[in-house]
């Protein structure tokens, strides 16, 4: 099979399907972030599941992105830029916490707690430097990216207004459930954004499928009239 660019966004598609799903599905079986968690099968599964998501997001967000980039303008730049450096930090952490973080359980617990903590809103009782930034500058990028993407994913009339939408409205609400509900079910917010991500990544699909069709369509239609 040739890969063609057709071929590319399709699969960027596909990418931005399964970072959804599992995006989705991590938050229903996240455990607890404290260090009784760290040396569970689950907790490994859940954050090898976490890498992959923010690794396919990044895949599937950049070929939305480059469906539309003409259209997108300085603002879709920006939004893609943001939103894509969340992904890509999220996957960083997320490796950190399958695999750094519960070879300290024994030696330096606390340590352990602290960093699993920074997005479990735990205060810190180490010292743990530049990291102590990281959940403000993800909120910042998950936010402030999904805002802008959204918006001109609304403004390009390319795929679907109503997962441009979508995207905005989960990136509003993730702030609001931060601010007054416990972890727990502030997780939850994350369900509206997988669902974007699923849309966004069909509405990708299928506008793919039908301007393959046009164009195939124009081809035969073409090869008819030098026939005739």
């Amino acid at each position: 099979m040739s890969i063609t660019p057709s071929t590319l966004t399709r699969g960027g598609a596909i990418a931005a399907v399964l970072a959804g799903l599992a995006y989705i599905v991590i938050q229903f079986i996240h455990p607890a972030d404290v260090v009784a968690s760290l040396s569970t099968q689950r907790w490994a599964v859940v954050h090898i599941l976490s890498f992959a998501e923010a690794v396919l997001a990044v895949v599937g967000i950049t070929a939305i992105y480059l469906r539309q980039v003409q259209r997108f303008g300085v603002l879709g730049l920006i939004g893609y830029l943001m939103f894509g450096f969340f992904f890509i930090l999220q996957s960083s952490f997320t490796f950190v916490e399958a695999f750094v973080a519960p070879l300290f359980v024994a030696d330096a617990p606390q340590v352990s707690v602290d960093v699993v903590g920074l997005f479990g809103r735990y205060e810190a009782v180490t010292d743990l430097g530049p990291l102590a930034a990281l959940p403000a500058i993800g909120a910042l990028l998950y936010v402030g990216g999904a805002l802008l993407f959204g918006t001109a994913v609304i403004r390009a009339r390319v795929l679907s207004r109503g997962a441009g939408i979508l995207l905005i409205a989960a990136a509003a609400a993730t702030p609001i459930a931060g601010a007054f509900l416990p972890h727990t079910l502030e997780r939850m917010a994350a369900v509206p954004m997988g669902l974007a991500l699923i849309w966004l990544g069909y509405s990708l699909w299928s506008e793919q499928r039908t301007a393959s069709a046009s164009r195939a369509g124009a081809v035969e239609a073409g090869i008819g009239r030098l026939v005739r």
